[in-house]
């Protein structure tokens, strides 16, 4: 399957021609979308690889769009594109979580070039990242089976139970942000399913409550850490 690519662009023939050179020489499938809220609403129903984000977009400017998409997914590359050419600008860019900052009008072979190095760096990331067993204090996770072992005893998770256990090793004794769990698990943020993960996080934490050593605690207003020391 070729790669995906949200691209956000209100100027529709640049779009446009961005998105057929990226499908034609770079062998990605490429979403345009013209606006901001458009571009969000896409990212929360399909999973991409990269973002390329040009700032000054109507309903919802690129930058409040790359904290958004933050919150659903910390790794994910993101290129900010602009007419603009400011230090302040490439700054914001930067400190909002930007892997890449190109100033317009640039060269698509340019943009190509920074796509694949993103892709790459990402793709080593994640082969380093990947894994599905974990070791949580004396508890051992197999992600793969769904079973929690401590002591020689077992506990078989639900799906969802292990899809968030494992989000939560993934990130351990690191922030797991509520919109990411819901967005990658639920596909959906809103409060019902938010009540719903409450639930299965209070089964986890019992599942865990044998070892003094590991708990999962709320982080007010951002999410969750599973602190294991």
């Amino acid at each position: 399957m070729n790669q995906k690519i949200l691209l956000a662009e209100d100027d529709p023939n640049l779009g446009e021609l961005l998105k057929d050179y990226l499908e034609l020489k770079g062998k990605f499938d490429v979403i345009l979308c013209v606006d901001g809220q458009e571009a969000l609403d896409a990212f929360r129903k399909d999973d991409f690889d990269l973002c390329i984000l040009d700032v000054m977009m109507p309903k919802k400017d690129g930058f409040s769009l790359g904290k958004d998409i933050r919150k659903i997914n910390q790794t994910i590359p993101i290129i900010y594109a602009t007419a603009k050419g400011m230090m302040e600008d490439k700054t914001q860019a930067f400190e909002l979580g930007g892997d890449d900052y190109i100033t317009k009008p640039f060269r698509v072979e340019e943009l190509l070039l920074r796509i694949n190095a993103l892709l790459k760096r990402a793709a080593k990331d994640k082969d380093e990242e990947i894994s599905d067993k974990f070791e949580i204090g004396d508890y051992f996770f197999d992600y793969t089976s769904q079973i929690v072992s401590f002591k020689g005893q077992q506990q078989k998770l639900s799906t969802k139970e292990a899809e968030l256990l494992r989000l939560l090793c993934l990130k351990k004794n690191d922030v797991l942000t509520r919109e990411e769990a819901l967005i990658k698990i639920w596909h959906d943020d809103n409060y019902f399913t938010g009540r719903s993960m409450d639930v299965f996080l209070s089964k986890l934490r019992k599942y865990l409550r044998e070892d003094p050593n590991v708990e999962i605690v709320n982080v007010h207003g951002k999410g969750y850490k599973l602190l294991v020391s």
